[in-house]
């Protein structure tokens, strides 16, 4: 996107006068980000020319008003939103559009959503306890704490390994608790749970679901449980789709803030990730959560 943005902005110096009308489209889309009286100055580009051909675009173009609106959420979201979520930003601003223009529109602009990819596993078969699949694939909880799902992945940054093992409640699929780590040991599984214990609310008996990765059959972990009233819970062996709604979290992660990406060093990875988290929780919207963000969700039903 930043690139993208540095070739529009040079476009606007280099173009001759017979690209007067492409200048104004560029100045249109790139005045959302920048004051207008600098694009002008730029390009030199009159200020009445630039309105000339806006209204000219206006004309020709029924949809001009809504391309810039799926261009500024698109670029705003960081390439994260497909054709469903800007729709429901779309609609959420007053917009009667339905979801096949939308699509069809993003397709003319050249956006496309980011796409996914794999995952680290961390089973190395029996090595303690294994506990029964309490869960059973039932992703829906009628309240905040009732069931929760964890697990581990993997990134490989600057010939390193960083692993994330966050929480999740199956409520709005807020993360409520996470640890980032350069090795995937027990201390990174100690402060994710640390983190769980400090907002548990008083008198709560969640269901804590996992795979049969190692750090969950350890009696350590099984203890910490234990003594904060906790329900373990773990998939079948080799059945991912048991613990699918973490799976589904970390292809999304991957998709929208890693994959494509360029990074200088882990330090500024685990920054990004950190902001992305943070952005996942309160500002990304979610159709299943009524278009709005976990937090969103969370808060405006305990209103």
């Amino acid at each position: 996107n930043g690139d993208r943005i540095l070739k529009k902005t040079e476009c606007l110096s280099s173009c001759g006068r017979a690209k007067e009308r492409e200048k104004a489209f560029i100045i249109s889309e790139l005045r959302q980000k920048y004051p207008l009286k600098d694009l002008l100055l730029l390009s030199k580009l009159p200020r009445s020319t630039y309105y000339y051909y806006l209204k000219q675009g206006k004309k020709q173009d029924k949809y001009f008003v809504e391309k810039q609106e799926i261009s500024e959420i698109f670029e705003m979201n960081k390439a994260r939103y497909g054709y469903r979520r800007i729709l429901a930003i779309l609609r959420q601003k007053g917009y009667i559009i339905n979801h096949k223009t939308v699509l069809k529109l993003m397709k003319n602009l050249n956006l496309q959503a980011k796409q996914r990819k794999s995952k680290y596993k961390s089973y190395k078969g029996e090595v303690g306890k294994v506990a029964d699949n309490l869960l059973k694939r039932n992703f829906t909880a009628e309240k905040p704490f009732e069931k929760l799902t964890t697990d581990v992945t993997e990134f490989s940054v600057c010939n390193e390994k960083v692993y994330l093992s966050p929480i999740m409640d199956l409520y709005n699929r807020e993360i409520i608790s996470y640890s980032i780590s350069k090795s995937p040991n027990f201390l990174q599984t100690r402060e994710m749970l640390q983190g769980l214990f400090e907002k548990l609310p008083e008198g709560a008996t969640p269901l804590l679901h996992s795979d049969q990765g190692w750090q969950y059959q350890m009696r350590e972990f099984q203890h910490m449980l234990a003594e904060h009233n906790i329900k373990q819970s773990m998939s079948r062996k080799g059945n991912c789709l048991d613990n699918s709604s973490m799976e589904n979290f970390f292809g999304r992660l991957k998709t929208e803030m890693f994959y494509g990406e360029t990074f200088q060093s882990t330090d500024e990875f685990i920054r990004t990730l950190e902001e992305y988290l943070w952005y996942y929780n309160n500002e990304r919207i979610s159709l299943k959560l009524k278009g709005m963000s976990p937090v969103q969700y969370r808060t405006h039903s305990q209103i």
